[in-house]
C-alpha cells in the first residue's frame, strides 16, 4: 500500500508540467488547498492535517514547527498567499502553484511561487508538506535570515544648491580593555585632550564600562569630525589603550550650524524602533532632531534588503532574495551658508537663549536661522512663544496708518504714566515726552503714547493689522513654526497693553522677521524655508500696503536708527531701519526680553535675547556685529 501511495505521489510531481487537466472528483482537492492557504497566512498550520512526500501522516504541529524553524527573521512577518490558477489533478493527486508575497522588510516584499501537492487517501484530501511547500529552494536545516545594506544618506543643500549637510569624515575614540594598566591616567588623559577642542565629556562610569565587557572589546567613548580630532590625535593615539576607527556621517560644515533646525543623525533608538515596529534594526542611522528627523525617510532613501539562508565560514550564503539599496533624494533649503555663519557668529558670545532669523526680501527665501549657543538645540528662532514688547508698535502704528486715523505728524500725547481701566502704565526710565508728533513717540518707543492709540484700533483691528504682514496665520514652512497669537477683543485694558506689545499677544523671531520683509517689500509674502520637497499649505500672500502707509512707517523706522533708541548703530554702512523692542515677561518689571527687528537693503531681520534687558544692551548690538560681518 505504501508503495501505491509513493507512486501516486511521483504521478502528481509529473503532473507539474501538464496544464488544464480537470478534477476527476466533485469533492476535489480544492477545500483542502484552500484551508492550507489560510492556515499558512494565519500562521498556524496546527489545526491542519498533512501526509508527507513518503506517504506517512504529518500532524499539524510538526508542519507548523518546520515552518517555525525555517522563517528565522521573517517568524513575525506573514505572507499573502495567492492561488494561481486552478489546482490540476488526476486521480488522487494534485498540485497548484501558490504566489507567495512575503514582506521582509517595511515597503519591501519577496514574491515568488511555489508549488503545492495533495493527495487524496480514503476520500480525504491532504497538502504533501516539506520545507519545499514552503520554497522550492529550502534543503534540511536552512533558516531564513534577513540582510540589510544602507543606502547613502542624501544631502541638504543650501539655498544655491550647493551641498550644505553631507558625508563628511568622522573618527570614533575607543578603548580595549585588557590594553589599559591604569584606568584613572587614560581617564584624565582622554578628558583633557577632549577638552583642549571644546568638548566636554563625563567619563566617570569608565571604569564599571570597562569591567562589564570583554577583554578585547572596543569601548566606545566620542566621535569626532575628522578635523577636530586631527588637532588632538597625538594626544588620544599616545593614550595607552586607545583605538580609533573611520567612519562618515552626515553632518553640516560646523557642529553649531543652524543644528537646531538641521537636527543630527544617530543610531536608532529602542523607542524609536518600538514606535516604528519592523521598520528599523539595531544599528541602523536615522534623523534624530530637526529636518534630519522630520524628513529622515526621504533622507536615509531605501536599504537594500536580501534574505539568505547563512552558511558556514568561508561558503557563500544562499540568496533567496535580493534588492539593491536606493540612495536618498535631497532637502533643498533657502540658507545662505554666510549669512547662517554670519548670523551665529553675532549670537556666540552670549549664553542666554537667543535668536536671529534673516530674510531675503527680493526672493523672500530665509536665508539664516541661528540659535545662540547656549541652547543651539532648541529652535527658539522658529518655535519661540513670546510676548514682543515694543517691536509691536510697528503693527499699531501701520494699523493707525492705514484706517487714517493718524499721520506721522500727528500728535500723540506721550506723558509720564497712563492710567486705563484701572491699570497704569509707563514709559521706560519714566521718560515723558509730552505732546509730540507720532513720529516722535515711535523713534523713542513711547508706551504711554502708544496705549492710548489702542481705542483708533478698535477690538480687534490690532490683530486684524498684524494678519495683513502674517502674524497670526498659519505658515506651511516645511519646519515647525510658531507664526503669533495676537491679542483680540480683550478689556479696554488689554487692548491698551497689546498696542505697545504687552498684553496676551505672542510671536517669534521668524515671524518678526518676515513682518520687516513686508514693510521692505510693500505686501507680505509667507517666506520660505524648505523649497524641495514644496510645502503644500502656503499662505496666500497680504494685501499691498497702501504707498502712504508705507512711506511713513519706513520714515519712523529709519528715525529708529537716526535719532531713536537704536541709535548706536546710526553710523553702520547702508540704510537700516528698525524698531526695539523691550518686553516684560512676568510681573516683575526688572525681567526682560531684548528685540531688534527691521531690515537693511535686501535683508530683513529680527534678533531675541532672552532676559536681555534694554534692547540698546543687547538686541541692538547683535544686529549691528552681524551687519557688519556681511558688508
Amino acid at each position: 500500500m505504501v508503495h501505491s501511495t509513493r507512486r501516486s505521489i511521483a504521478l502528481a510531481a509529473s503532473l507539474l508540467v501538464v496544464a488544464g487537466l480537470p478534477a476527476c472528483s466533485k469533492e476535489g482537492p480544492d477545500k483542502a488547498l484552500s484551508a492550507f492557504i489560510t492556515a499558512w497566512g494565519n500562521h498556524d498550520l496546527n489545526d491542519q492535517a498533512f501526509m508527507t512526500p513518503d506517504g506517512r501522516s504529518l500532524a499539524g504541529t510538526d508542519a507548523q514547527r518546520t515552518l517555525t524553524g525555517v522563517e528565522g527573521d521573517l517568524e513575525a512577518r506573514h505572507p499573502k498567499l495567492t492561488l494561481k490558477g486552478k489546482p490540476v489533478s488526476k486521480n488522487d493527486d494534485a498540485s497548484a502553484v501558490v504566489t507567495v508575497a512575503w514582506p521582509v522588510a517595511d515597503n519591501v516584499t519577496w514574491t515568488y511561487d511555489t508549488t503545492v501537492n495533495l493527495h487524496r487517501s480514503k476520500d480525504k484530501w491532504k497538502v504533501v508538506f516539506n520545507l519545499k511547500t514552503i520554497n522550492p529552494d529550502l534543503e534540511t536545516g536552512d533558516k531564513l535570515t534577513v540582510k540589510s545594506v544602507s543606502a547613502q544618506r542624501a544631502d541638504m543643500l543650501d539655498g544655491g544648491g550647493q551641498p550644505m549637510v553631507t558625508t563628511r569624515p568622522v573618527i570614533t575614540i575607543g578603548l580595549v580593555p585588557r590594553s589599559i594598566t591604569d584606568i584613572p591616567a587614560t581617564q584624565k588623559a582622554l578628558t583633557d585632550a577632549l577638552a583642549s577642542v571644546g568638548t566636554t565629556i563625563d567619563l566617570s562610569d569608565l571604569p564599571k564600562r570597562l569591567a562589564s565587557v570583554k577583554s578585547d572589546q572596543f569601548v566606545e567613548i566620542i566621535t569626532l569630525r575628522q578635523e577636530v580630532f586631527d588637532k588632538i590625535a597625538g594626544k588620544i593615539n599616545s593614550t595607552v589603550g586607545t583605538v580609533t576607527r573611520k567612519s562618515t556621517q552626515s553632518l553640516a560644515p560646523s557642529a553649531q550650524f543652524a543644528r537646531a533646525l538641521l537636527g543630527n543623525t544617530g543610531q536608532v533608538t529602542k523607542e524609536i524602533m518600538d514606535k516604528n515596529p519592523g521598520k528599523y534594526k539595531i544599528g541602523d542611522v536615522v534623523g534624530l532632531a530637526g529636518l534630519q528627523q522630520r524628513y529622515d525617510d526621504q533622507l536615509r532613501g531605501t536599504p537594500g534588503i536580501s534574505v539568505v539562508v547563512p552558511k558556514p565560514e568561508g561558503v557563500p550564503d544562499k540568496v533567496l532574495f535580493k534588492t539593491d539599496p536606493k540612495a536618498g533624494t535631497v532637502i533643498k533649503t533657502t540658507l545662505d551658508v554666510k549669512l547662517q555663519q554670519a548670523a551665529e557668529a553675532a549670537l556666540n558670545t552670549d549664553t542666554r537663549r537667543s535668536a536671529l532669523v534673516a530674510i531675503k526680501v527680493s526672493t523672500n527665501q530665509i536665508v539664516a536661522v541661528a540659535n545662540g549657543p547656549g541652547v543651539a538645540a532648541n529652535n527658539f528662532a522658529l518655535v519661540g512663544q513670546v510676548p514682543p514688547g515694543s517691536t509691536f508698535k510697528t503693527i499699531t502704528a501701520l494699523g493707525v496708518l492705514e484706517n487714517g486715523s493718524a499721520t506721522v505728524n500727528t500728535p500723540v500725547n506721550c506723558p509720564k504714566t497712563l492710567t486705563v481701566d484701572g491699570r497704569t502704565f509707563k514709559n521706560s526710565h519714566n521718560e515723558e515726552l509730552g505732546n509730540v508728533p507720532l513720529h516722535v513717540d515711535f523713534a523713542k518707543s513711547c508706551n504711554t503714547a502708544f496705549a492710548s492709540l489702542a481705542p483708533k484700533l478698535g477690538p480687534d483691528g490690532l490683530a486684524k493689522t498684524a494678519a495683513t504682514v502674517g502674524i497670526g496665520v498659519p505658515w506651511d514652512l516645511g519646519a515647525g513654526v510658531f507664526t503669533g497669537k495676537v491679542s483680540a477683543n480683550g478689556s479696554a485694558a488689554e487692548q491698551a497693553a497689546a498696542a505697545f506689545g504687552q498684553g496676551t499677544t505672542l510671536v517669534s523671531p521668524v515671524v518678526l522677521a518676515g513682518a520687516a520683509a513686508a514693510i521692505a517689500r510693500g505686501q507680505w509674502k509667507q517666506p520660505t524655508l524648505v523649497s524641495d520637497p514644496a510645502p503644500t499649505k502656503v499662505a496666500a500672500d497680504g494685501p499691498a500696503i497702501q504707498p502712504a502707509s508705507l512711506d511713513a512707517l519706513r520714515q519712523m523706522m529709519r528715525e529708529v536708527v537716526t535719532s531713536g533708541t537704536a541709535s548706536q548703530l546710526k553710523n553702520l554702512p547702508g540704510d537700516l531701519r528698525g524698531k526695539t523692542g523691550t518686553a516684560e515677561y512676568d510681573s516683575n518689571p526688572a525681567h526682560t526680553h531684548s528685540w531688534f527687528m527691521g531690515y537693511r537693503g535686501d535683508i530683513a531681520f529680527c534678533v531675541f535675547v532672552e532676559n536681555g534687558g534694554a534692547s540698546t544692551a543687547a538686541a541692538v548690538p547683535i544686529a549691528g556685529k552681524f551687519f557688519q560681518s556681511i558688508g
